[in-house]
């Protein structure tokens, strides 16, 4: 995050804005609608400030700018033609830490005006950092269509109420609740139809009925994060990412996609590696009741898919057992995110016909697997945490029948920007390990399938400097 997003109240408070143009203008009209109190430094205004001038709205210096001009205001706006005088103007403002814009200048910023959806009391600010004001006037243009403008008045509605709510639960979990109940309730749909009385009445009465100390019933949402993009998140997953109290989450969630928990939710990381348990499994569960038992929303997201080696059956059998609500939420395998995004299809007509997941080892810690099942023509085997056991891998695989030939595709981090993808046979596999360093998640992808990655590679990572660079292409 390049900038920390912030709403600043400026009411009646001193305002400068060093400019008189049209540019200065624009300016201006945001400090005006925000009721700041806004003086203008310039030898000449444009017609539009000239007329606020005229209706006492704003306060003019019919001059050139001054270091003494920094003295009052609270915040400060270089808009003028002069890049000079901008610059004087920021390292002033600056220095006495006030906070200062200088137009199309982000060098010279300590913060930026952001392209503005305003549906007051709620408003949308939307940034690029300076990186491109066009783009987020698009993003604007985008969110004014399908932001409705009732949703100010229902905000309105929501203020005019708060302090009543406030006095009916003293507990902060139980006011949200309440007003979540509400905001998806007729109460809103009666503000956006234009019935606001109507709605003020029945909030009303969902206040008077509502019970001072409510009991709530827990729920788990079991849900699958995928490989780690966040845009292949299902909507379903993504509603209940935004509605719970508390998240425990694996090591595999990255942490593009925890960024899209509610804020304010509880996060318990409960994240396993290799011979390093945060917690055991056990354990787990019995989190997960607990917090359900307490009337809290759990969010278990894991990475993948929860019931593709993601122990999620584990998980809920004791939710079942103890009675407790819960839902499942599938999410995109690693197998098929990560064999998508390294350009290889899992099946193909011409070179496989069947896929098997397998998991790279067992609850005992060996890999013991059905050999002479996996080692067959045209079929792809996709080992999951199957690192630690490649040597065995290749020597089970060659001996029980697969060409030392067949082609082989190591992909750490599939989906992400961090993705790396190499290819090697199983005769080369174990070579392939030692000159390369690969972390997990590593996902390998055996079969002839792999031979079409160089013709259909299409996702494009970029390297830590920046500079985009094919995977796999080494």
């Amino acid at each position: 995050m390049d900038f920390f997003p912030i709403f600043f109240d400026i009411k009646q408070k001193p305002c400068l804005v060093i400019g008189g143009g049209e540019v200065a203008a624009r300016k201006v009209s945001l400090l005006l609608k925000a009721h700041s109190t806004v003086t203008v430094v310039s030898p000449k205004l444009s017609r539009e400030l000239a007329d606020w001038h005229e209706e006492g709205k704003l306060t003019h210096i019919a001059r050139d700018f001054e270091d003494a001009d920094i003295d009052q205001p609270v915040l400060v706006i270089a808009a003028t033609d002069n890049r000079d005088v901008n610059k004087r103007a920021s390292e002033l403002a600056q220095a006495r830490g006030i906070p200062v814009n200088v137009v199309d200048d982000p060098a010279l910023c300590s913060f930026i005006t952001p392209s503005i959806v305003d549906r007051s009391p709620v408003q949308i600010a939307i940034s690029t950092g300076g990186a491109s004001p066009v783009l987020a006037r698009m993003i604007r243009t985008k969110l004014e269509g399908c932001i409705p403008a009732a949703y100010g008045r229902l905000g309105a509605l929501v203020s005019d109420f708060r302090e009543k709510v406030k006095a009916k639960f003293t507990n902060v979990d139980q006011r949200r609740a309440f007003w979540e109940s509400v905001l998806d309730s007729t109460v809103a749909d009666r503000v956006y139809s234009g019935h606001e009385d109507e709605a003020a009445e029945a909030l009303q009465q969902a206040i008077d009925a509502a019970d001072s100390n409510p009991k709530f019933k827990g729920e788990v949402y079991l849900v699958g994060a995928g490989p780690g993009d966040p845009d292949l998140l299902t909507f379903r997953a993504l509603r209940l990412m935004q509605s719970c109290d508390v998240m425990v989450y694996d090591r595999l969630v990255s942490p593009a996609i925890r960024e899209l928990v509610r804020r304010d939710a509880e996060l318990i990381y409960v994240g396993k590696a290799r011979d390093k348990h945060t917690m055991q499994q056990e354990n787990i569960n019995e989190l997960l009741v607990r917090l359900a038992k307490e009337g809290k929303r759990v969010l278990r997201l894991k990475g993948g898919d929860p019931f593709i080696f993601g122990r999620g059956g584990e998980e809920i059998e004791l939710l079942a057992q103890e009675g407790i609500p819960f839902q499942v939420v599938p999410g995109i395998t690693a197998a098929a995110g990560c064999a998508s995004y390294a350009g290889i299809p899992l099946t193909h007509r011409d070179y496989s016909q069947a896929c098997v997941f397998v998991t790279g080892h067992l609850k005992d810690g060996t890999v013991d697997l059905n050999w002479p099942a996996l080692a067959q023509p045209n079929q792809t085997v996709v080992f999951y945490m199957g690192l630690h056991g490649a040597p065995t891998l290749c020597k089970e695989m060659i001996g029980h029948g697969l060409p030392p030939s067949t082609p082989v595709a190591l992909v750490q981090k599939g989906t992400t920007p961090d993705q790396k993808t190499v290819i090697a046979t199983l005769d080369t596999l174990e070579e392939t390990l030692r000159t390369h360093t690969f972390e997990p998640p590593t996902l390998i992808i055996v079969g002839e399938v792999v031979s079409l990655k160089e013709k259909l590679d299409w996702f494009n990572p970029e390297d830590p400097q920046g500079q985009a660079v094919k995977a796999g292409r080494w």
